[in-house]
């Protein structure tokens, strides 16, 4: 909960002479060491943070404390942002008098955008790896980093759900399960916090990209609270310093104005006492409206606030409480961060170093999921033979760095590898031939004079990711010129133009190109022995070609080290530890309606695996698939569980004949349906060495079996017949099943 200032008298003892002056009668002496000062103070104890904040505002003009409500950036500069997105920190808030070093921002959910950095494998190629602990020295990594190019504060959490796998931004988040997401985002969340202040994003109900800044949500209560919002609440309770609100707006209201959300669940339900940013530019629509209902900066330029605010606050339009409520936020949370730093600023000989390109090489190894591996040939196609002497690797994507979107997540590595050049350096005594797959009949003839053949394809930046230029964004922001007239139909008109040119955005297909999918028939056609390797940042659906393919992966946007993460999978030095983050089904039809030009949608709860169990419908993948080189058995031994929780015991034995990893997964439904629907309650990775057996305590989270009251704000079980299962995917079948509770809940 936020502290309104107390009276001077009240307060902690400060530790700068001078006492409190009203705002207007205040000496601008300097004191460049005054915000050092509150550090140490919070640091060694005797000042706690939301006091040190307060001495702090005691001593700012008007001027300053309204400049920490915005961004320090002139409106000039918005055309130019992103180039200067990728050079430099966005700084809001800076007061060079006192030493106040503002909020220095960084962006990136697959590593710091500014300069050159580590590259590591998207977002949901991480979500595949299933590994809590690697997310969060990922998070380690990217807050060292981040850190060393100046910034403080890092954007890098994105935890909206997966609605729909065609929305242009997928690669950005974990996947379409809120217990998989918040767990994975709780990690990063940590892991970031160790050097940076964290930020998560986009706050909420941001699923779509083409239409984001004008979309309205329209949802229950009920899908509100116990679908979209459970891995929000779970990076918050895992000490996220910052919130970023989203574009769209929810049941009609922009979320810089959502009362509802960002104060009275957000601050109220939730105990949030960070502070809050707009997404940038376009993402504040009131400076006052805002400002009161919980959004505490607007990002990253001196837009709405810097013209509005100075006269809302002399004629009394915003109160001053509000003002320093938003500016405490900000400040303590800024102070109280910058107290737990144990170390120097670190050297830029961090960025991309042996130790983290190592990281984004296990990283992207362990998230490469294997969908089939048939039997050739009496063994399994994968991985290659060590006779093999002849490989042809075709397919456009096989020689490119392909790392995912260009958008505002985009990072710059200061080198890669690409499937081809991983291959090369695995494999030096093999001959190789290559194939752009341009030309069809080239490419099959090259895999026919091959032992084996790699085919490579899929997307890139050109198909999926940030909608850059959009039409449905609101030009007022930028003065009152564009408010109407000339220069804001022109403004209009350009940005209409524009998004027809530019890449990314929304997907308007979950399929290949058909140029990739008539190159597939073609080479497995010509050679049996063809590996399909699909590269991409969410849903590719394989119905209609998948059949004539004997071994197929997915290998995601794999980060700087992709291409070396490929080559050991294939070759075998190690083995595909992904699982998948989202249901693959058979066809398009079984997934929710998803339309890139809506500007209204409605939320529910029957989306990706739980759609396809509620209508009965088998899905070609099933979320959390995944195959590897081994055997691996589970079996639940017990459980306990209750409303807040609880935990299982399940024993893993390996049962082939090498090393391999597994994804015990815990689900539980109400088995009393004709049709149940699985839900994840927990989840552990496993590694075991052949024949190894293994007892894993695995952590059960009770949210998805209870519901919410949306009057009382209660939560309680679901009604109905309630078993656990111990599963390798999210099941088909609850034979085996133990009962898990059974108590009375809430009308559905």
């Amino acid at each position: 909960m936020d502290m309104m200032a107390a009276p001077p008298a009240a307060r902690a003892q400060k530790w700068w002479s001078g006492g409190t002056r009203p705002a207007s009668d205040k000496v601008l002496t300097a004191d460049r060491g005054a915000y050092d000062e509150a550090v140490r103070a919070v640091r060694a104890g005797t000042l706690d943070a939301d006091d040190a904040a307060g001495q702090l505002i005691d001593r700012m003009t008007d001027r300053e404390l309204l400049g920490l409500l915005d961004g320090d950036s002139p409106r000039r500069l918005m055309p130019i942002i992103p180039i200067l997105h990728g050079r430099r920190p966005f700084v809001a808030g800076a007061i060079p008098r006192l030493g106040i070093p503002g909020i220095r921002f960084s962006d990136g959910t697959r590593g710091v955008v500014i300069g050159d950095s580590t590259a590591f494998p998207a977002a949901m190629a991480r979500a595949a790896t299933w590994d809590p602990s690697l997310e969060e020295r990922v998070g380690i990594a990217i807050g060292l980093e981040t850190r060393a190019r100046g910034a403080n504060y890092s954007a890098s959490i994105c935890v909206n759900l997966l609605r729909h796998p065609a929305w242009g931004r997928a690669q950005e988040c974990y996947g379409e399960d809120p217990v998989l997401t918040g767990t994975m985002g709780a990690a990063l969340t940590r892991g970031v916090r160790v050097h940076v202040m964290a930020c998560v994003k986009h706050f909420a109900l941001n699923s779509m990209e083409n239409e984001r800044f004008e979309v309205n949500v329209t949802v229950d209560e009920h899908a509100l609270h116990e679908v979209y919002l459970p891995h929000f609440k779970a990076v918050i309770e895992a000490g996220v310093d910052s919130v970023m609100s989203a574009y769209n707006r929810v049941r009609g209201e922009y979320m810089d104005i959502n009362r509802a959300l960002l104060t009275e669940v957000l601050r109220h339900e939730w105990a949030f006492s960070g502070f809050v940013t707009s997404d940038w530019v376009f993402g504040t629509h009131d400076a006052v409206l805002s400002l009161e209902a919980g959004m505490d900066i607007e990002m990253p330029l001196r837009l709405l606030r810097a013209r509005n605010l100075p006269g809302a606050l002399r004629n009394g339009e915003v109160a001053r409480a509000t003002v320093e409520r938003s500016a405490r936020r900000i400040l303590r949370t800024s102070v109280r961060h910058a107290a737990t730093l144990e170390t120097a600023k670190p050297s830029l000989s961090v960025i991309a170093s042996p130790a983290h390109r190592a990281l984004a090489h296990q990283v992207a190894t362990e998230s490469i999921v294997m969908l089939k591996n048939d039997i050739i040939d009496a063994a399994p196609l994968l991985p290659l033979a060590p006779t093999m002497t002849h490989l042809a690797v075709i397919g456009r994507l096989a020689t490119q760095a392909n790392l995912g979107d260009n958008g505002s997540s985009r990072v710059r590595p200061p080198s890669t590898v690409s499937p081809l050049q991983g291959l090369r350096e695995a494999l030096p005594g093999v001959r190789f031939t290559t194939a752009s797959g341009r030309n069809v009949s080239a490419a099959a003839a090259a895999a026919a004079a091959a032992d084996t053949a790699i085919l490579v394809v899929g997307l890139d930046q050109h198909d999926e990711g940030e909608s850059v230029v959009t039409g449905g964004v609101e030009v007022g922001v930028l003065g009152r010129a564009f408010n109407a007239g000339p220069l804001r139909r022109m403004f209009v008109a350009l940005a209409h133009v524009a998004s027809h040119f530019v890449h990314g955005g929304d997907r308007t297909t979950l399929d290949l190109h058909a140029s990739d999918v008539r190159l597939i028939r073609a080479v497995t056609a010509a050679n049996p022995r063809t590996v399909v390797v699909l590269i991409g940042g969410s849903t590719i659906l394989t119905q209609g070609w998948d059949e004539s393919v004997p071994a197929l992966l997915l290998a995601w946007y794999g980060g700087m080290e992709g291409g070396r993460a490929l080559a050991s999978v294939l070759t075998g030095a190690a083995e595909p530890g992904g699982r998948l983050p989202f249901v693959l089904p058979t066809n398009a039809g079984q997934l929710p309606p998803f339309d890139p030009a809506a500007k209204a949608v409605t939320y529910d709860n029957s989306w990706g695996q739980r759609r396809l169990d509620a209508a009965g419908n088998t899905a070609a993948f099933p979320f959390g698939f995944g195959l590897g080189y081994t055997t691996i058995e589970h079996r639940l031994l017990e459980h306990s569980f209750d409303e807040t929780g609880g935990s299982a015991q399940v024993l893993v034995r390996n049962t082939g004949e090498r090393a391999g990893s597994s994804v015990v997964q815990l689900y539980a439904a109400d088995i009393s349906l004709r049709r149940p629907v699985a839900q994840l309650l927990g989840f552990a990775k496993v590694t075991l060495h052949a024949g190894e057996e293994k007892n894993i305590r695995v952590t059960l989270d009770a949210g998805p079996t209870l519901q919410r009251d949306p009057v009382t704000r209660h939560w309680s079980p679901r009604a109905g017949e309630w078993a656990l299962l111990a599963a390798q995917h999210s099941p088909n079948s609850w034979a085996g099943a133990v009962p898990l509770h059974r108590a009375a809940g809430l009308p559905g």
